[in-house]
């Protein structure tokens, strides 16, 4: 088969957006299909751009190249899965949230805008006329299935994916720290394990990894840790390679994951595939599909102090903290997330 991904890309911007479309593309090249992705450049602001690029969607023919037909599109993230296609499949990452669960949200910037109730109501309107117009809809997740239902009233199956390269992950003997690996961005809530880790009681060291969506907000959270005290315990590595990541899991006496309300969130599947327990909190979103409380990890309440005694514990109970890593690696095997399975499902 001839098969599009739709998708939509930030320049300058790498995420786990574009690696699960291009995990998606090489499976589907694998199964023996023709692929290829087609990323939209995407800009949110001024809200009517939002609208904009919605339109450039609407009027995109993707139905045939050259002459040949595409045989299926791949709809993935908004607003390219609004483009229209005789056979089209979904497999939604999100919606555009600050339309819908973030509308009111202190992430949330769409509601403060003149125009953003006019720009906010278009593309609810999009989803539930466009969405359901597709052959089937997946979703990244329960979590995203959840508020697809929720919001645009849209039932959707939730489809899990490896993270890259999941078969190089591995296990080794702990150190003295904990691993957080993320974008630096609010969301995440780096902030958060900061404020935590001023109200530990044992020396814990968390050394975190990624870079910053915007440059000065690394420089905030260093100043906010130098203000809490805490700058001789966290680590900022920046920028890491895949080689150098599988390392830092392997190493970990837990990994560290609380952001907000997680689509999916790969950290969770590394942690599992490397043998760390994880800590998340109650409002996290995707890792709560994965992280079983005080089988595999830890859910707490997202306050600094709740966290703090997480991290404690953590810290203290290394050889629990082997078991529960351990079977985090045995539910992971359980679930059976792999590429093969998730190309079947698609094209069955």
């Amino acid at each position: 088969m001839r098969i599009l991904i739709a998708t939509t890309h930030v320049p300058f911007i790498r995420g786990g957006a574009e690696v699960h479309a291009e995990g998606l593309r090489d499976a589907l090249l694998r199964a023996g299909h023709e692929a290829e992705i087609v990323a939209i450049p995407f800009k949110w602001y001024p809200p009517q751009s939002v609208l904009d690029h919605m339109l450039a969607c609407r009027l995109l023919d993707l139905s045939e190249v050259m002459g040949t037909p595409v045989d299926l599109m791949i709809g993935l993230k908004f607003p390219a899965y609004l483009i229209p296609h005789p056979k089209k499949v979904l497999w939604i990452l999100h919606q555009f949230r600050t339309a819908y669960d973030l509308w009111d949200h202190k992430l949330g910037d769409l509601i403060y805008q003149p125009d953003g109730v006019e720009v906010r109501d278009a593309i609810r309107q999009a989803d539930r006329q466009v969405i359901p117009q597709a052959e089937r809809v997946f979703a990244n997740s329960a979590n995203v299935a959840a508020r697809l239902k929720c919001f645009s009233g849209i039932d959707s199956t939730p489809l899990y994916h490896p993270p890259p390269n999941a078969d190089l992950f591995y296990s080794a003997t702990a150190e003295d720290y904990l691993f957080f690996p993320s974008r630096l961005c609010l969301p995440k809530r780096q902030s958060l394990v900061l404020e935590a880790l001023a109200h530990t009681k044992r020396p814990v060291r968390v050394r975190f990894a990624g870079t910053a969506d915007q440059p000065a907000y690394r420089n905030e959270l260093k100043s906010l840790a130098r203000t809490l005290r805490v700058q001789d315990r966290v680590e900022w590595l920046g920028h890491v390679t895949e080689d150098q990541k599988r390392d830092l899991y392997a190493r970990a006496v837990g990994i560290v994951y609380p952001p907000i309300d997680e689509d999916y969130g790969y950290v969770s599947l590394e942690a599992m595939l490397a043998g760390k327990p994880v800590i998340t909190c109650t409002d996290s979103g995707g890792p709560l599909e994965f992280v079983l409380h005080e089988q595999t990890g830890l859910i707490v309440e997202p306050a600094a102090r709740s966290l703090a005694v997480a991290l404690d514990r953590v810290w203290d109970e290394r050889q629990k903290m082997k078991q529960w890593g351990e079977a985090g690696r045995a539910l992971y095997e359980e679930m059976n997330i792999t590429w093969p399975g998730v190309v079947q499902t698609l094209l069955e």
